[in-house]
């Protein structure tokens, strides 16, 4: 990532093995390695880990992608799908990034413009204060 893409200080991570029900907001980044049933909303990256789970909806700035997502995802800046990535749902994003091998069914809508993706940013922002 960029520069300005960083990410915050990682200091929340649901670890694998472990099952979570309910949302889960966080003001900065978080990692998942378990599983969340429920939705998730992060100030900035949200990974989720190669055996980790999302069956809800995600509003975060960046998600880094390694494990399953099956709800719709807001990520405004960016989202990378690693190889072994699933995601089932509607993503929002403005850059986009797919490795050979990640599975994306679903639909996915991609801006350049600020308008738009300024004003998800600005929803996802909102929603952790």
């Amino acid at each position: 990532m960029k520069n300005g893409d960083k990410p915050s200080e990682l200091n929340t991570i649901l670890g694998k093995g472990s099952v979570f029900e309910g949302n889960i907001k966080v003001e900065h980044s978080l990692r998942i390695d378990g599983r969340v049933k429920g939705d998730v909303t992060a100030g900035d990256t949200l990974i989720v880990g190669l055996d980790g789970e999302v069956r809800g909806n995600v509003k975060v700035k960046h998600l880094i992608l390694g494990g399953k997502v099956m709800g719709s995802v807001v990520a405004p800046g960016r989202a990378v799908l690693e190889n072994k990535a699933e995601l089932h749902g509607e993503l929002k994003t403005s850059k986009l990034v797919i490795d050979e091998g990640a599975i994306f069914d679903g639909k996915c809508s991609m801006t350049d413009g600020k308008s738009k993706m300024d004003k998800g940013q600005a929803e996802a922002e909102n929603i952790i204060q």
